[in-house]
């Protein structure tokens, strides 16, 4: 038994426990030492050492212990060339970016989970279930998953029967809290600064507001919005294994409660895996999990909660929410965000399973072939509830309900012809096979405002204009694939892989396409003048290339789409059928080639282990929107995509990993990972950029656009110069809002934008690229300490 703090920065204190119960004699503690592990790779596995690929491997005795949601949050800071990004939001999965951003479409990359892709999240998965975790990222190891491999590839195994019965107990609880809180004025503090800019405007102040430090501190509401959380997770598992068969079953719950006020999240999980070898020459196997979450939150709104004014308060003082009154300096004009994320109920009720069932027969010695079924069900239910309220200026009139259902319905049949042999100093493992998936996607949702009685919460019961909405979707990925791998006397390395797949994505002609790699790897330390070396237990050189594809780009991008209306034709109202995306038959695969190269080190018993690799991506036939003129009859707004673009990254990445204490009872291990890379959209089909995020007020200013010649999203805006200090300066500027009205055109205290033109206005041809989102490199330094108690 033992039990272990950790702290983390997102986790202010966190208990973590793990108890064993053998039904046999427990084995004496294994000594550390470097084995040849095992590592999946796409459709089978390989020795670590025998690698010729990029490819990370997690380290699980590190990164479960963890108190976190999911496995994705456990990876981050933990593989190079793998940036994680997680929202912080209960039951929110994280975004991978493996080398960069190398597409305008869907960068996810691809996750398999026990040999079948996984459509919903990585929250679908209890990290104590997980065995392995890889992550393929160049070409050369990507490429047998063909048109689903250009943004890598996340492998993920779950746990199998042990090796003797065991009934494991797992447990952790932490408390989370936001660090660096916005800083914003109090009441005093903002009193003062709206007389100050009053009396720059020329006008009276507020009475209210004369005396600006008899208001205190007012209202802090983003304090009270924000909150300390706590989270749990209790996993309960038995593994047995036998000679002709093994077992592991577990049941988890973890729940999540959010920073931000009424925001949680619940997760059940059920894991059942299990091989049986009915035969010497037939093995079956099975791995099914059930998995329900939900998740609840408010009507909250983190800028809202920001811009509200201190001086006033959350509460009435009858307890209900209070409202702005009739002068916005006073007030503001702002709904009660406290109250919103109090009285608004959102909810996300989740059903998921995935599993799959599989035969292994051993044909000839060496010789073996394998069929996988796999099915995987995405149920999830939306609902949102706004009871009616007003408060002060601010109401309400009519209560609102939302409800939706969606379903998602995926198969998967795979069939591999595996062969290894071994003669001599040569070593070939190769596999052929096939694979067959499709998907159908169902959506129905409805709308409703004013009730009779806000007890009766159903769509039926609904008065004011109802809406629905459904639809449904599918599609169908039919592969081939094949790859070698062989090696002499574990020192000269070949791998080669093709993989052909047509999707039901595209148009006639371009349904199919062709996906090939090949990898070298010098083993440089099984060499005469390095193989007694004391100092480097191995040394690897890697040199890979390939083409991969994205067929993520939505289903019909190859057809018209029509859209109904309405329209009055003699006083009458018709329906319509009317066109609104121009076809584009010829839209094909977004292909992506790589290079790279790289080293893997190993040095002082293994104590040291070093792996660095540089690369270069380019994205080719970048589907970007085509130019449509109106005069064609279609929209100029929801324009077809054209393979047209281009993006290249290129990039360093570096992972340094030592064991500096290894002792029975304590352990101290240390892992440095740098990833630096360089993005570049290098041609969009267009001499002007394609608009990226726009800013929440929906007033058509972009924050981030994609320009040849730049990284993706690149930052897009005014160029400050400083603050006019006098209304001479002003005078002498370019007009930036014209009039002569403090309060609404330039005045001294304001920003100063540059004429970047020079045409004696400021607007928006003066827009220009002021930033890069992305990171120049990314860098984490991961200290494990591990202290047994024996009791």
């Amino acid at each position: 038994m033992k039990i272990k703090y950790q702290k983390l920065s997102f986790a202010v204190i966190a208990l973590y426990f793990s108890g064993n119960m053998f039904a046999q004699e427990k084995d004496s503690l294994q000594k550390e030492q470097k084995i040849d592990e095992v590592v999946v790779i796409g459709y089978g596995k390989a020795k670590a050492k025998d690698l010729t690929g990029s490819v990370s491997v997690i380290n699980l005795n590190k990164a479960q212990n963890q108190p976190v949601a999911d496995i994705g949050q456990a990876i981050q800071g933990r593989a190079s060339g793998v940036n994680v990004i997680n929202s912080g939001e209960p039951g929110s999965n994280v975004t991978f970016r493996i080398r960069g951003t190398g597409t305008i479409q869907n960068n996810d990359p691809l996750i398999v989970v026990d040999g079948m892709p996984l459509n919903g999240g990585l929250n679908q998965i209890n990290m104590s279930d997980v065995e392995t975790i890889n992550i393929l990222k160049d070409a050369s190891s990507t490429a047998i998953y063909g048109a689903r491999g250009a943004n890598g590839v996340v492998i993920i195994t779950t746990k199998r029967g042990s090796k003797k019965g065991v009934l494991n107990f797992d447990t952790f609880t932490g408390i989370q809290s936001v660090s660096n809180m916005i800083k914003l004025l109090d009441a005093s503090q903002y009193a003062q600064l709206n007389n100050d800019m009053l009396r720059n405007a020329g006008m009276p102040v507020l009475p209210e507001f004369s005396d600006p430090s008899s208001l205190g501190t007012g209202t802090n509401w983003v304090k009270a919005l924000f909150r300390p959380a706590v989270m749990s997770s209790y996993s309960l598992s038995y593994g047995d294994r036998s000679e002709k068969s093994n077992l592991y079953v577990s049941a988890s719950y973890f729940n999540q409660k959010g920073v931000v006020l009424n925001t949680n999240y619940d997760r059940f999980i059920v894991q059942i895996n299990g091989d049986t070898k009915i035969k010497p020459f037939l093995k079956i196997g099975n791995s099914v999990k059930l998995q329900h979450d939900v998740k609840k939150s408010g009507g909250y709104d983190i800028k809202e909660t920001i811009l509200s004014l201190p001086t006033r308060p959350i509460y009435n003082a009858d307890g209900s929410y209070a409202g702005p009154g009739t002068n916005p300096l006073l007030y503001g004009d702002i709904d009660n965000p406290i109250g919103k994320a109090c009285i608004i109920e959102k909810s996300t009720k989740g059903y998921n399973m995935q599993g799959n069932i599989y035969a292994e027969l051993e044909l000839l010695k060496g010789l073996k072939f394998k069929s996988l079924g796999g099915a995987e069900a995405n149920i999830w239910y939306d609902r949102t509830w706004s009871p009616k309220y007003s408060w002060g200026v601010k109401s309400q009139e009519n209560s609102y309900l939302y409800e939706g259902s969606n379903r998602s319905i995926t198969l998967l049949w795979d069939n591999t012809l595996t062969y290894d042999k071994i003669w001599g100093n040569h070593n070939l493992n190769a596999v052929v096979g096939s694979s067959a998936q499709t998907n159908q996607f169902n959506y129905l949702n409805a709308s409703v405002q004013k009730f009779a009685s806000e007890n009766t919460q159903q769509i039926d019961n609904g008065i004011l204009q109802p809406v629905q909405h459904g639809n449904s979707s599918e599609w169908a990925l039919m592969s081939y694939l094949a790859r070698a791998s062989y090696n002499y006397a574990e020192k000269y390395y070949l791998t080669a892989t093709i993989r052909r797949d047509g999707s039901s994505r595209f148009g006639a002609g371009n349904k199919w396409g062709w996906f090939p790699s090949a990898a070298l790897a010098w083993r440089i330390s099984n060499e005469n003048f390095l193989k007694d070396s004391k100092t480097i237990n191995n040394l690897k050189l890697r040199l890979g290339y390939g083409i991969t594809g994205n067929q993520n780009i939505g289903n019909y991008s190859f057809a018209s789409s029509y859209n109904t209306y309405q329209y009055n034709f003699n006083n009458q109202f018709v329906s319509a059928v009317m066109p609104t995306v121009l076809p584009n038959p010829y839209v094909k695969w977004e292909g992506q080639e790589q290079y790279n190269i790289g080293f893997d080190l190993d040095m002082f018993n293994n104590r040291v282990s070093l792996v660095v690799d540089g690369y270069v991506k380019n994205t080719n036939d970048m589907l970007v929107p085509m130019s449509v003129p109106v005069t064609s009859g279609y929209s100029d707004v929801y324009t077809p995509s054209i393979n047209a673009g281009k993006i290249q990254n290129k990039g360093i990445e570096a992972m340094l990993s030592t064991r500096n204490i290894v002792k029975d009872d304590f352990k101290w291990s240390s892992d440095i990972v740098f990833s630096h890379n360089k993005n570049n959209a290098v041609d969009i089909n267009s001499n002007t950029f394609i608009p990226g995020a726009k800013d929440g007020n929906n007033l058509n200013r972009m924050f981030g656009i994609i320009q040849a010649g730049s990284p993706v999203n690149v930052f897009y805006g005014y160029v400050t110069d400083g603050i006019f200090q006098n209304q001479a300066e002003v005078s002498a500027h370019a007009t930036q809002n014209p009039g002569s009205n403090p309060g609404t055109s330039t005045a001294p205290g304001d920003i100063r934008f540059k004429d970047l033109n020079g045409d004696g206005v400021i607007n928006d041809k003066d827009r220009t690229i002021i930033g890069n989102p992305n990171p120049k490199f990314t860098f984490s330094f991961n200290n494990t300490f591990t202290y047994k108690i024996s009791i």
